[in-house]
């Protein structure tokens, strides 16, 4: 089995005790399907003590530019259990996403999204498919660390961390132990990004070695996803950085037969959220044909977490009774077999009736297994500092010209220290000895090395700057060269 040291069960609760959570009907369609919701798990017998706030895009709207109050935070950290619908982020206003805000706020580091297949009743390419992703949620380009640094060039910074890395990883294999799963997957582009997906897709050996009884493997992002989009059988939990699980559960969960049908968990340390997938769709908004299904299986893997599985098991599968029987809502409705088309309120209406029943050809859903497995833990190993030397900088300039110029005018301002090693333009090297079919844009990485690989100082560092800048160039930005015992931390430009 499964090394681990973490005890940590889910929150048990009794038949008298009730769960406190905080409730956000959101916007667009987001109050029908949670009405729809909040019915069936009322008439399931969930032990819930609900409190309900406001956020989204009418917060926005009044003032309140961040989209959530301080009084909707004090309810989420009082209950630490948040069943939200979709919100409207309004365009332009340099308004933030609220979902990123509470996931990072909060440290929602687990994005989980189950994604299965409902066939013949849904329909799908692939009948057999049933995979978890896991998504890293907190960094990645999601940090939204973003400047325009000269007329032509903007950048976004990706981030990844080994402490991030590892909570991920370490939750993805501890879920698939807790749900009887037998393979993790783990998609980077790490022949391309070295250091930073490099860093994920070690920390991801690193921590499967210490789960012997369940598969592990790698797949670069684009062959994976075109994999899991043809052959979805092939796969059962995948963990990826944020850009990529975001973009990916999307995709998985279109091809099961509807992105309208998936849930999402945001797992922290102490703290959950639980939601659609989808968004607040205001174009159908107010027209009662929205499928609250995605939600309701929010509120399933909501349930389980706070030790209500019997209630989950139970509306599960009276869901899946009410997909068999073709008792579907527009967006999957099919006459081969739909049997009735109906809006949000009798969907539930049809889930409600079906409570006690189990479905006579979908396979059957049983919680009892990760009821009584430990919670899927991101315990961290703490990191040990490793000895870090300065021997270089790359500098960056916002500048017009031709790159043989610009060498001539930087190694004028190297010195013994400091001397000019490479210049690229958009990452390729263009001096020295550069081509001249490569196109060039006002952004320049004016590498600056230590001749003898030796430690420099900050004072060097800035009498380099300003030896630049009075030859009358601008400098935007600078990034230190390092090495970590003695390994050289940073990536070598394309052709240097």
């Amino acid at each position: 089995m499964s090394a681990k040291t973490d005890t940590n069960t889910t929150h048990a609760t009794n038949a008298n005790t009730k769960t406190p959570i905080t409730v956000a009907s959101g916007d667009g369609i987001g109050p029908e399907i949670m009405d729809a919701t909040l019915r069936v798990l009322e008439a399931a017998g969930a032990r819930l003590d609900i409190e309900k706030i406001d956020i989204g895009e009418k917060m926005y709207l009044s003032g309140e530019t961040s989209g959530i109050p301080a009084s909707a935070w004090e309810s989420l950290r009082r209950t630490r259990v948040f069943l939200k619908a979709p919100i409207t982020t309004p365009q332009g206003g340099g308004y933030k996403s609220l979902n990123v805000t509470i996931r990072k706020t909060l440290g929602l580091y687990a994005n989980v999204r189950p994604c299965a297949t409902y066939s013949p009743y849904v329909d799908t390419k692939h009948p057999n498919m049933d995979v978890i992703i896991i998504r890293e949620n907190e960094e990645d380009t999601y940090a939204g660390i973003e400047h325009q640094q000269t007329d032509e060039v903007f950048q976004c910074l990706k981030l990844v961390s080994r402490p991030g890395s590892e909570r991920i990883c370490r939750y993805a294999f501890e879920y698939a132990a807790a749900h009887g799963r037998k393979k993790v997957t783990c998609f980077t582009k790490d022949n391309i990004m070295k250091l930073t997906d490099g860093l994920f897709h070690r920390v991801f050996d690193e921590v499967g070695a210490e789960y012997p009884d369940i598969e592990k493997e790698h797949w670069i992002i684009d062959i994976g996803a075109a994999r899991l989009a043809d052959t979805p059988e092939m796969f059962d939990v995948i963990v990826m950085p944020n850009l990529y699980g975001d973009v990916v559960s999307d995709i998985a969960a279109q091809i099961s037969g509807s992105v309208g049908l998936a849930g999402s968990a945001n797992i922290g340390e102490d703290i959950a959220m639980f939601e659609a997938i989808h968004g607040s769709a205001p174009a159908i908004a107010g027209q009662k044909v929205a499928n609250p299904s995605g939600l309701l299986h929010g509120a399933l893997q909501m349930l389980v977490h706070v030790g209500q599985p019997d209630v989950a098991e139970s509306i599960h599968n009276a869901w899946l009774t009410t997909i068999e029987d073709g008792v579907h809502t527009f967006d999957i409705f099919n006459e081969a077999h739909s049997t009735r088309q109906v809006s949000t309120g009798e969907f539930a209406d049809a889930v409600i009736e079906r409570l006690g029943r189990r479905p006579s050809k979908l396979a059957a859903v049983s919680y009892a297994a990760a009821h009584d497995h430990p919670r899927p833990t991101g315990r961290v190993t703490p990191t040990v500092p490793k000895q870090k030397a300065t021997i270089g900088v790359d500098v960056f300039l916002h500048w017009r010209g031709e790159p043989n110029d610009l060498g001539a005018q930087l190694e004028a301002a190297s010195n013994d220290t400091l001397r000019l090693k490479m210049i690229s333009n958009r990452g390729v090297k263009v001096w020295p000895d550069g081509f001249s079919e490569t196109f060039c844009t006002d952004h320049w990485r004016c590498r600056f090395l230590q001749p003898g690989q030796k430690a420099i100082s900050h004072a060097d560092i800035t009498a380099l700057l300003n030896r630049v800048a009075d030859a009358g160039l601008d400098f935007i930005k600078t990034e230190n060269l390092c090495t970590f015992d003695g390994q050289r931390a940073y990536s070598l430009g394309q052709g240097e």
